[in-house]
């Protein structure tokens, strides 16, 4: 379990999160929703100690954050960024292989080569593994970096905005991947997503902020409801029952 306790984040005179207090489900779809400056992720950022708060705690799995060695927490949590720079050259394969690093330290053995193969296969990108990253599109891109978090099997995995940027076949694609990685194979996801929808039809949990403050949190079925909605993003937004989920409509 992920427990946030009386987190606070402050740039200059800009206060971004405001003492947060949540305990965070597990084994579930867990979406970050919130107009931009909401804070979501900074506080992706500070659970996975990619930057100091302010103020306030994380316990991982009952454990304080700051006391975690860097090479074990890396074997529990996973975070892929908004930004990932990597080397051009670099092969879908290599890239993938990274995330074997905090299990081999560089050293791959037959485990570790077994672990790339299975994310490869999962994501179906096998047939990429020898191109190289500026040979692909940005799906196929993104795809590998997924890959790459799944190699390395980590409890808990975190994607910032993972669908920035890509069309809508590749974005149902990598919704419906991150959902069998919570049925299949047990995996906790917590995802920062713009897109309403696709929180409604693929997260099980929905955590709302605004301006830095947690705002609503709950099952996705609870979440999803005009009046909690405009609570969030401050707009009316209608909801219609589409395929036993809950369409939102918000372009009138």
């Amino acid at each position: 379990m992920i427990e946030v306790r009386g987190i606070s984040k402050r740039y200059r005179e800009e206060l971004v999160l405001r003492d947060i207090t949540t305990a965070l489900p597990t084994g579930k779809m867990v979406a970050f929703i919130g107009g931009n400056g909401a804070g979501k992720s900074t506080m992706l950022n500070i659970i996975c100690r990619l930057i100091e708060p302010t103020g306030g705690t994380v316990r991982v799995d009952g454990r304080e954050l700051k006391e975690w060695p860097s090479r074990e927490l890396a074997r529990v949590l996973t975070i892929l960024g908004q930004s990932l720079h990597t080397p051009a050259r670099l092969t879908v394969e290599e890239l993938v292989a990274f995330g074997r690093f905090p299990h081999s330290g560089g050293r791959l053995t037959e485990a570790d080569r077994r672990k790339i193969r299975e994310a490869l296969d999962f994501t179906g990108i096998w047939d990429l593994r020898a191109r190289f990253l500026d040979e692909l599109s940005g799906g196929q891109r993104q795809m590998a970096y997924i890959a790459m978090a799944i190699a390395q099997d980590t409890r808990y995995i975190f994607l910032d905005e993972p669908l920035n940027n890509l069309d809508m076949s590749r974005a149902v694609r990598i919704m419906k991947l991150l959902g069998r990685l919570v049925r299949e194979r047990e995996k906790t996801i917590y995802i920062v997503i713009h897109d309403i929808n696709f929180v409604s039809f693929y997260a099980d949990y929905v955590v709302a902020l605004r301006k830095g403050v947690l705002c609503r949190q709950g099952p996705a079925e609870e979440m999803i409801r005009p009046e909690v909605l405009r609570a969030v993003y401050d707009m009316d937004i209608a909801i219609e029952p589409y395929g036993g989920k809950q369409f939102c409509v918000y372009y009138e």
